[in-house]
C-alpha cells in the first residue's frame, strides 16, 4: 500500500504536465482551425461605419491605417469578405433644410470611389450573384446599408437609392423620423410606423432592399413584421436579456418573431450592447458629462467639452467585456430559435472603440470563431453565422422582389 501511495505521489505531477501539454496542443489546434475557417468561410459583416469615420478624418484604407477599426490589411487578416459600408445619416439632417440628400450622396460616392481608387483590393457588389461571382477574386466586396431612412423623402427614392447601391435601410436612427419611431426617442410620434412608413416597407419589398429593424421602437418592429412580405434583418443589434431596459437591443419575443419571419439578428460587438454592467457605467458617465456641459455652457463638439470627455473616459475604469460576451449572445439566440437566425453586425468604427477584448478590429473574427469552436459549434453552424444566414435572407429578399415585380399590372 505504501508503495502504491508513493508511486501515485511520484506519477501525479507527470500526469498533470501531460494534461497541460495536451490542453495546449488542443488549444493550438483550435486556434489553427479558427484561422483556417475564417479564411475559408464567407464572412459578412452588416455594419461597418467607415464612411462616416472618414468624413471626419480621411485615411487611405487600402493600407494599414493609424486609426479606426477597418482597413484592407486587417480585413484580409481577419477573413472579412463582404462588409456592408454604413451610409449613416445623423438625425440632425432630418431638420428642414438639413441638406440631407447631398450628405447622403457624398457618402455613397465615397464608397464607390474605394473600388475605383483601389481596384485590386476592393470591388462593389449589388446582389447575391455578384458575391458568388467575385468571392474567389481575393478582393474585399463592398456593398452599402443606409443607416436612417430619413433620405427617403418620397417613395421614388426607394428605387433611386437601390440603383445607387443601397441594399438595406435602417428605418430610423436616434430620433423619430417620417417613417417610424426610434428606440432612442421618447416622443412616440407615430406609435410605431407612419402611414408613409408602411408604404416605404412595401416599396422596399418590391424593389429588393432589406428592411433593417435595428434602432426602431418595439411598436415599429411589431408593425413592420406584420406588414413585410420578405424576411427582415437587425443589422447591428444584440439581446436585451443581457441589457434589461435597453430597447435598442431585441427582446426574446422579438427574436422569436424575427426567426418566424425568416430573418436574422446580426450581433453587435459594442460593449454597451453586450454587458449590463458596462452599460450602467456608460450611462453614469454620460449623465456626469451632460451636467458638466450644462454647467459650463458647452456643446459636445466644443474643444473644451471634447477635452473634458477624453479626460473623464481615460480616468474611468470600465467593466471588462470580452469575446466571450459576444459568444454568450450568440448562444442565447441559438437556444431561443436555432443557429439559422444569427449573424455578425459588429458596428466597427461606429462604437468609438468600445469593443470587447479580443474583437478590437476586423482582423479578429477568428477569435470569435475560436470561442464558438470551444463551445461545440460545428463547422456548418459557424459557416451560417459568419455569413450564410445573411446571404440566405438577402437571396430571399431578391426572390420576393422579383415575384412582386412580376405581379405588377
Amino acid at each position: 500500500m505504501k508503495f502504491v501511495v508513493a508511486f501515485l505521489f511520484f506519477i501525479s505531477p507527470i500526469i498533470s504536465i501531460a494534461q497541460s501539454r495536451q490542453a495546449a496542443v488542443d488549444t493550438a489546434a483550435l486556434r489553427t482551425k479558427a484561422n483556417r475557417l475564417a479564411q475559408a468561410f464567407l464572412i459578412v459583416d452588416t455594419h461597418i461605419d467607415v464612411p462616416y469615420r472618414l468624413l471626419k478624418k480621411m485615411e487611405d484604407i487600402s493600407v494599414r491605417t493609424a486609426e479606426g477599426e477597418f482597413d484592407y490589411v486587417r480585413a484580409k487578416a481577419g477573413g472579412l469578405d463582404v462588409p456592408f459600408m454604413s451610409v449613416y445619416v445623423p438625425a440632425e439632417y432630418q431638420k428642414v433644410g438639413g441638406n440631407i440628400k447631398p450628405f447622403t450622396e457624398k457618402m455613397i460616392d465615397m464608397v464607390q470611389k474605394f473600388a475605383l481608387d483601389y481596384p485590386d483590393k476592393f470591388a462593389l457588389i449589388n446582389s447575391v450573384s455578384d458575391v458568388d461571382k467575385a468571392k474567389s477574386s481575393g478582393k474585399i466586396l463592398l456593398t452599402m446599408g443606409m443607416e436612417n431612412g430619413a433620405p427617403l423623402l418620397k417613395l421614388d427614392d426607394v428605387a433611386y437609392y437601390h440603383k445607387r447601391g443601397i441594399r438595406y435601410v435602417t428605418l430610423t436612427h436616434s430620433r423619430d423620423n417620417h417613417i417610424c419611431d426610434s428606440s432612442y426617442d421618447t416622443t412616440h410620434t407615430w406609435n410605431g410606423l407612419s402611414d408613409y412608413g408602411k408604404q416605404v416597407i412595401a416599396e422596399m419589398n418590391r424593389v429588393g432592399i432589406m428592411v433593417d429593424i435595428s434602432h426602431v421602437s418595439d411598436s415599429a418592429f411589431y408593425q413592420t413584421l406584420r406588414l413585410t412580405k420578405a424576411p427582415v434583418i437587425a443589422s447591428h443589434s444584440s439581446c436585451r436579456t443581457f441589457t434589461p431596459g435597453f430597447e435598442r437591443n431585441m427582446s426574446d419575443d422579438m427574436i422569436r418573431l424575427l426567426a418566424k419571419n425568416g430573418g436574422v439578428i446580426q450581433i453587435n460587438f459594442g460593449n454597451g450592447f453586450l454587458s449590463a454592467a458596462y452599460r450602467a457605467k456608460l450611462d453614469e458617465l454620460r449623465r456626469d458629462i451632460e451636467v458638466y456641459l450644462k454647467n459650463n455652457k458647452l456643446t459636445p463638439t466644443d474643444s473644451a467639452a471634447q477635452a473634458y470627455i477624453k479626460s473623464v473616459r481615460s480616468k474611468t475604469q470600465m467593466p471588462a467585456v470580452t469575446v466571450m460576451d459576444v459568444a454568450d449572445h450568440i448562444d442565447h439566440v441559438k437556444k431561443l430559435v436555432g443557429v439559422n437566425h444569427i449573424g455578425i453586425g459588429s458596428d466597427y468604427d461606429g462604437v468609438s472603440g468600445e469593443l470587447p477584448l479580443g474583437l478590437n478590429d476586423v482582423s479578429m473574427y477568428p477569435n470569435l470563431i475560436y470561442e464558438l469552436l470551444k463551445r461545440g459549434y460545428t463547422d456548418d453552424d459557424i459557416r451560417k453565422i459568419c455569413g450564410g444566414n445573411l446571404m440566405r435572407v438577402w437571396s430571399s429578399v431578391e426572390t420576393v422582389a422579383r415575384e412582386l415585380q412580376t405581379k405588377q399590372p
